[in-house]
């Protein structure tokens, strides 16, 4: 995860639970993965919800990936995909390069992957291109926000891709990328069956999704006890993110319908979006206006749905 203002992060290591490498910054108090670790959030929470099995051996994946970061969920995502014969080709928005730098020269981080990955990683750190037996990648780096329309206008991508990664800082912590306006041109770039997925199940991102002409499947909570699934090994929140798709969406695997709780969501203040008119605003301009836009809206407090939901926190 990365946003416009960390450009100077105090970065230091964490694992998560499965033992996997990660990053948390000090300065946002936040870090780069969940609890549940790296490599399990970018199985759970990226490559599972891309269901790569509705492709054909032999089909060349384009990817967007979208706060670049350690490069986990791209690298999880290429070994899946080229173990089952699809090619991949990932254009990865992210500022600057001292997250990858920190995970390239941690041992435990490069002990994660294959050596075709590792040299993947190393040659877009060095170089920003990387290209080997039908798979290429290149990272474009700094604000995501205007490397974005170089990609859909520069490099034509509008309506091709197949997978858009979302992976930034929170809403809280990072407002520039999940404003309505940035949001609306990530879904520009997908082709008619493509997919957007976040971890983040936040009411103002799927609200975003939504105006933006995209329908809405939830990935599915881990789920403990019997009936449970291999890997999916302690019970956590409502939702594990949210993928969006110019198409309906299947209801099945790793996705489901979102439940009455969460479709009751987006009708609360909590679904204001955030607003970035011009792709320039500061994180506390954006933070600000939001909250102006909640206080004056006839929508239901977010309050009263938690507590009719039986739910501590917000959400």
């Amino acid at each position: 995860m990365t946003c416009s203002d960390c450009a100077s992060d105090d970065l230091q290591p964490q694992f998560g639970a499965d033992g996997s490498f990660s990053l948390y910054s000090g300065r946002f108090g936040e870090g780069f993965h969940g609890s549940i670790g790296a490599l399990q959030e970018a199985r759970l929470k990226f490559v599972e919800p891309a269901q790569l099995e509705r492709f054909s051996p032999g089909h060349t994946l384009l990817v967007v990936d979208v706060a670049f970061g350690l490069g986990t969920n791209s690298a999880a995502l290429l070994e899946v995909a080229a173990a089952m014969g699809l090619a991949v080709v990932i254009h990865g928005l992210e500022l600057e390069p001292a997250p990858l730098g920190a995970a390239l020269a941690a041992e435990s981080f490069r002990r994660q992957w294959q050596p075709s990955t590792l040299t993947m990683l190393e040659q877009l750190l060095s170089g920003g291109q990387w290209r080997s037996a039908g798979h290429a990648a290149s990272l474009h780096w700094g604000d995501a926000r205007q490397r974005l329309g170089p990609l859909l206008d520069g490099l034509h991508l509008a309506g091709r891709c197949d997978l858009v990664l979302l992976d930034a800082f929170s809403p809280q912590r990072c407002p520039e990328l999940w404003s309505l306006e940035f949001l609306s041109q990530l879904a520009r770039l997908l082709r008619p069956d493509g997919r957007l997925l976040t971890y983040c199940s936040a009411a103002a991102v799927r609200r975003s999704l939504q105006l933006a002409g995209l329908r809405l499947a939830s990935i599915a909570p881990l789920i403990a006890g019997p009936g449970a699934v291999p890997g999916r090994a302690r019970p956590i929140t409502w939702s594990l993110g949210t993928a969006a798709s110019p198409s309906d969406l299947p209801e099945h695997g790793p996705l489901r319908a979102l439940s009455p709780m969460e479709l009751e969501h987006l009708t609360t203040r909590a679904a204001e979006p955030y607003r970035d008119p011009d792709g320039r605003q500061p994180a506390d301009v954006i933070q600000a206006t939001r909250r102006l836009a909640q206080a004056a809206s006839p929508a239901a407090s977010t309050s009263a749905w938690r507590r009719r939901w039986g739910l501590k926190h917000s959400a």
